[in-house]
């Protein structure tokens, strides 16, 4: 007769039960009493931030360089391992604080949320190349500042003649502003549309305008065959002879750059009080075209000429063509029977 000690028999059951474990788990005996790898060498901000900004779109750079810098500039030498949520947190908090102070500035809440943005857009890469896992970002668990409700609106036919006669009578070049501000009010399209439109993007028999919008996105979008006209004299004018050379163009011949528009909005709000109180800029013709498409054809066509194509874009569209200060003049004047200047 074999007597079997309690204590071993409670000991091997204990192993069997750890062995069960480690098996479901799919780990071995080995894996437990192996060395483990040599990890990567997680870099810092320093060496980090460059290598990122040479695998992101111009567009994204222009947006986060700035604030790129900043993190440079004050953890350039710390690992991207080591800030904590919470550091990261008072970092954004210290930008708000620090921002550049602009007439049309709301307490620093754009500068908090894109050195939020740009803190997530780094770390997305780290994780990417494994020198963090996605359960450890730091960013992700820092929240963006709740976005103000912007304050453009569409302008009236009032305030649009007095921006468009500032435009084509002072400057250097009025037949230029002109063209821009004209091209800007027929498509809705964005700053970058303008700058980046080829001479090859121009359909004269149907007159369609390639544009190249944001996040990479073409589209054809229809324009008037006096503004089609405009564009292929101006770019004949200027030298634009080649399918890929970019239309607008200054005296010089050269390609406009952001700062035909920086000068450009600078005269209008110098000259009008109004533009310059409400820091009037491109954005707004866009703003003004899509609600004037909107109040007369509908959220579906508003939708279709500002370029929004998905479900999730018809709620950025109502963005563009809610009820703007005018409709709400004209309605006060309804109630009061009192004329306002705003009411239309």
């Amino acid at each position: 007769m074999t007597i079997t000690d309690p204590a071993v028999a409670a000991s091997a059951d204990r192993l069997a039960a750890a062995r069960l474990m480690l098996s479901s788990l799919g780990i071995s005996v080995e894996d437990l009493t192996s060395t483990p790898a040599k990890t990567k060498d997680v870099p810092t901000f320093d060496t980090y931030i460059p290598i990122v900004e040479a695998a992101v779109s111009p567009g994204t750079l222009r947006v986060y360089g700035s604030y790129w810098n900043r993190i440079k500039e004050r953890w350039g030498e710390r690992r991207l391992d080591e800030p904590t949520a919470t550091e990261i947190a008072g970092l954004v908090e210290l930008t708000k604080q620090n921002r550049v102070q602009r007439r049309n500035g709301r307490g620093g809440n754009c500068a908090g949320e894109h050195m939020v943005a740009a803190f997530r857009c780094l770390y997305k890469f780290a994780v990417i190349d494994e020198y963090i896992t996605a359960a450890s970002n730091p960013a992700a668990k820092v929240a963006k500042p709740r976005r103000l409700p912007s304050n453009r609106r569409g302008l009236p036919a009032t305030q649009v003649d007095e921006l468009v006669g500032v435009a084509s009578s002072t400057g250097n070049d009025p037949a230029l502003d002109a063209l821009i501000v004209r091209f800007h009010l027929e498509t809705a399209a964005r700053r970058a549309a303008a700058l980046k439109l080829r001479l090859r993007d121009i359909d004269e028999q149907q007159c369609l305008l390639l544009l190249q919008e944001k996040g990479g996105v073409f589209r054809w979008q229809p324009a008037s065959p006096t503004l089609v006209a405009h564009l292929l004299d101006h770019a004949k004018r200027r030298g634009c002879l080649e399918p890929e050379s970019r239309v607008l163009r200054n005296l010089n011949g050269k390609p406009i750059t952001t700062r035909r528009y920086d000068g450009l909005w600078e005269r209008c709000r110098k000259q009008i009080p109004w533009a310059d109180r409400q820091q009037v800029a491109t954005h707004w013709l866009r703003y003004t075209t899509l609600t004037f498409v909107e109040r007369r054809f509908g959220l579906a066509v508003a939708q279709a000429y500002a370029g929004h194509e998905t479900k999730n874009d018809a709620v950025t569209t109502t963005t563009y063509v809610r009820a703007g200060i005018n409709e709400v003049a004209t309605a006060l004047a309804a109630l009061t029977g009192e004329p306002h200047p705003l009411a239309t």
